[in-house]
């Protein structure tokens, strides 16, 4: 029996041996394609030959010349100028070629000598020098040589080499004593070598005679001081220099290529399913330098990507060198797996590559038995755990959101709900998950805008309706009032130029408020932003004025409770896509009982804005509403900042300079120049002066918020008369649309009674 096994174990490494021994390299080109000239491998794309299946593309069609001994590959260009390849690398995506060097040489007298020649180069554009790998290198001890373009038009560069004695000169240093050397551009694809000296070698003769220039591989290039004499007779590679047929010293030089002239991105885009010229198993990177890309084998495979199968998966197993197991190894697609033997435990890594090997159990150690019981114990105390923690964690994020409900204002708006039995309809009650998935996880590049009161982010429900989400800043119990102060008042106003309250959620740490979505930004953005400068007419302006002035006359005096808002701003006026205008905002706003004309707070609001008599008094009345509405009439005629401490003192609070340019019939000097242009001058100074009432110090002298609607309705009614007066067939058509009564009559019969209803009959 053992004599079996050992003659069994010995075949199978006998076989093993023999598979080995056998196995065949890895293809680099197509079948039936020569893959060899002399001794430089030729691997796919690049090809010989007239069979275009051989070679990917033209740029890629090379020259076998038998006509030397060994062959040699060349460029495919015209003879004369073709180019010698001793390499082709695919791993890095270059070519290596060998490059003249050119010369110049002086006699003793200072003259010329018949032995010079110059270089010049001019590739294919898919092909460039690696502006990486090359340095442009000068040698001698009188010389200045030039490197540029064959036009001279897009690139110069160079270096100096100087020296009086060969003491000063060091081997290995190329830094301008002797040798100098500098980086070429990126890009480069032609070029051309000029030289110039100071002394015409006359000071070096004796041991520097000559100038060199060329290009060069930096990992191939070290300068000796015995270059300064005997430079070319050291250059092991030669190239035949086709006007005289010399056998020229050529050091080898570096350069880049790419397939096709797309990103791997644009390459992938265009094919829609792979990088067209990569095959199975490959990765696909940028070209640096020359235009396109190239593809790579992924790790544990090799071979040539650019064949459809020409990337194999490693045996890591089978080379010790490549793996890093101690025991078994068993290779898988693309990697390996390390394992321990039975009686051993560990991963069967070596430890000296950051595994634990293999260790023996003990003997007679009962492992199996250990084995099941410790297994069953964890499992049984896992699933135990498990069950119990999620049973807390329901329980406490039950609590959590009942406390929250309670911080936030829960009862007490539960309370002021019940004591209004038609609101329990009109206001929707979400989840905190709801609004977590419409906002994605409140993510920053869903954020609307900041306020004083938090910040509000577009959101997407369930049912595709897009929603605003106001949520609250970390709040004190004074924030919790101003919340539940909102949600009461925006959900008793039911007005078409009042932003509509959907909904809230009291579960999160701080509450969240719904509103439907307005979709064309705030007046503050269309007033102040360049981008709307020629369309956003007067006549824009003056409609979102008389809207925004009637839903305040609204709120004042129409709703079911009189509501003052208390931060009337052109922030808070948001605007449709039919630039209707919507106020917004209600944190600061205060419901007033009826037998009630002012109310004693603490002062809210925003400078420039804020009516100062109520910063003075801390009483605050329906006049503070129109004073801030003044602020917003004055921005809408000058499209200035309210407050500006770039201007002059003078200058710097709009409003104080509003009412003194009034003074002064200056008026003309502050209104913003686009709506200057429009034939409106009449109707603009109207305006201006119901802004100055809105702004006067004494309250009681403004006018209140109903006859400020009033006045702005009949300008801008007048001004639709006047237009339906030039198109009577027109207007007809249109007055079935028109939900004004006042419209039908003549504009001198229109009575403030008609518009008046027709600012309240806006509230739906």
């Amino acid at each position: 029996m053992v004599w079996i096994t050992l003659l069994a174990n010995l075949f199978v490494a006998w076989f093993l041996a023999v598979a080995d021994a056998t196995t065949l390299p890895l293809p680099i080109t197509k079948i039936g394609c020569q893959d060899k000239c002399g001794n430089v491998s030729i691997p796919y794309p690049f090809g010989v030959g007239d069979d275009p299946n051989c070679y990917g593309e033209a740029k890629f069609k090379l020259v076998c010349n038998t006509k030397f001994d060994p062959p040699l590959l060349f460029m495919e260009r015209d003879e004369r100028v073709s180019t010698p390849i001793i390499d082709i690398s695919l791993l890095q995506g270059q070519l290596t070629i060998l490059l003249w060097i050119s010369r110049q040489c002086h006699t003793i007298n200072g003259t010329f000598t018949n032995d010079w020649f110059y270089l010049w180069l001019n590739l294919k554009d898919d092909y460039k020098v690696s502006n990486i790998r090359n340095k442009f290198i000068a040698i001698g001890c009188d010389t200045q040589a030039i490197l540029m373009d064959t036009s001279g038009k897009s690139f110069q560069t160079g270096c100096i080499s100087y020296c009086t004695d060969v003491k000063s000169v060091i081997n290995g240093s190329c830094t301008g004593i002797g040798c100098c050397e500098t980086a070429i551009p990126k890009g480069v694809n032609s070029i051309n070598i000029s030289f110039a000296s100071y002394y015409n070698h006359s000071k070096s003769w004796n041991f520097s005679r000559c100038s060199y220039a060329f290009l060069a591989d930096i990992q191939w290039f070290k300068f000796y001081v015995s270059d300064l004499w005997d430079f070319p007779n050291r250059v092991e590679y030669n190239h035949i220099y086709p006007d005289n047929g010399q056998n020229l010293p050529a050091p080898p030089v570096v350069v880049d290529w790419g397939i096709g002239n797309l990103t791997c991105k644009e390459a992938l885009q265009a094919n829609q399913t792979k990088v067209d010229a990569c095959g199975r198993n490959t990765n696909c990177s940028d070209s640096e330098n020359a235009p396109g890309y190239h593809c790579l084998c992924k790790q544990g495979f090799e071979g040539n990507p650019y064949l459809l199968d020409g990337c194999k998966d490693v045996d890591e197993c089978a080379d010790p060198e490549k793996n890093s197991c101690v025991a078994i190894c068993s290779n898988t697609e693309g990697s390996y797996n390390c394992s321990c033997p039975s009686g051993y435990y560990g991963n069967g890594v070596n430890a000296t590559k950051g595994g634990s090997g293999c260790t023996p159990f003990k003997k007679d150690f009962p492992l199996t038995q250990l084995i099941l019981g410790t297994s069953f114990g964890v499992l049984f105390v896992l699933i135990g755990s498990s069950v119990v923690f999620c049973a807390f964690q329901k329980r406490k994020l039950m609590k959590l959101r009942e406390k929250f409900f309670q911080q936030n204002g829960g009862m007490f708006l539960q309370q002021q709900l019940s004591s209004h039995d038609r609101l329990v309809d009109t206001i929707k009650i979400f989840t905190s998950e709801e609004l977590k998935k419409a906002t994605d996880n409140y993510n920053e590049r869903r954020i609307l805008g900041r306020g004083g009161y938090g910040t509000v982010y577009k959101g997407i429900l369930s049912d595709d309706r897009v929603v605003a989400i106001k949520k609250s800043k970390v709040i004190d119990k004074a924030q919790i009032e101003q919340f539940i102060n909102e949600v009461l008042i925006l959900s008793q106003i039911n007005h078409r130029n009042v932003v509509k309250l959907l909904g809230c959620c009291l579960e999160t740490e701080v509450p969240l408020l719904v509103y439907e979505y307005i979709t064309n930004g705030t007046l503050h953005h269309h007033i102040h932003n360049q981008k709307h400068k020629n369309s956003f007419s007067w006549r824009k302006r003056l409609i979102i004025a008389s809207e925004t002035a009637g839903a305040l006359a609204y709120l004042h005096s129409a709703a079911s409770q009189p509501i003052i808002h208390r931060d009337v701003k052109s922030t808070n006026i948001l605007l449709d896509e039919n630039y209707t205008a919507k106020v917004s905002d209600f944190g600061a706003s205060r419901l007033v009982a009826f037998d009630q004309t002012q109310l004693s707070t603490l002062v809210q609001g925003t400078m420039g804005y804020l009516d100062p008599e109520y910063l003075h008094t801390s009483l605050l009345t329906d006049k503070s509403d129109v004073y801030s509405f003044g602020v917003v009439l004055v921005e809408l005629l000058t499209a200035r900042k309210v407050l500006s401490l770039e201007q002059p003192e003078e200058q710097r609070n709009l409003a104080m300079y509003f009412v003194s340019s009034m003074k002064e019939n200056r008026l003309m000097e502050l209104l913003d120049e686009r709506i200057v242009q429009e034939e409106d001058l009449e109707e603009i100074h109207e305006v201006a002066s119901l802004a100055r009432r809105c702004l006067r110090v004494n309250g009681e002298e403004r006018p209140t918020m109903k006859e400020v609607a009033m006045e702005l309705e009949g300008l801008r009614v007048s001004k639709k008369h006047a237009w339906m007066e030039q198109d009577h067939e027109e207007t007809t058509h249109l007055l079935g649309e028109m939900p004004i009564p006042a419209l039908e009559t003549n504009p001198s019969n229109t009575s403030f009674n008609q518009v008046t209803m027709s600012i309240l009959d806006a509230g739906r």
